[in-house]
């Protein structure tokens, strides 16, 4: 399972580093993802990193603000989130993905608890 931490509050314009790690097993092999979900929303994709982290996705909203890579040493994909809006304001969430150019829900595993980011404005 994956575990997601450094959520928090934080006003508008501000940043926040998000980090996901796993318990018990590696995910080196695996491409990695981030979600967010805002109340009475649906879970929507944030970001994703191939295995090696040389190749990245973003969705619209956040290209240009967030950034996400990994240290596989560490067993560890991060989330930095630069600019923060109110907007940004959800749960979010890791996960992992054998393919690449997914950005469904659906198309990745192993869930875990999220981190709630809460954004001032």
């Amino acid at each position: 399972q994956l575990q997601a931490s450094g959520g928090g509050l934080v006003q508008a314009g501000g940043s926040l580093r998000l980090s996901c790690a796993a318990s018990g097993r590696t995910f080196s092999g695996y491409n990695m993802g981030w979600f967010r979900q805002a109340p009475g929303k649906e879970r929507e994709f944030v970001a994703a990193v191939t295995w090696s982290g040389r190749a990245t996705l973003y969705a619209d909203s956040v290209r240009g603000r967030f950034t996400i890579s990994r240290d596989n040493a560490k067993n560890t994909v991060y989330l930095q989130m630069n600019s923060l809006k109110p907007e940004d304001t959800a749960v979010y969430y890791c996960a992992t993905t054998t393919g690449w150019g997914y950005r469904a829900p659906a198309d990745f595993g192993s869930w875990g608890p999220g981190t709630l980011v809460t954004v001032s404005s």
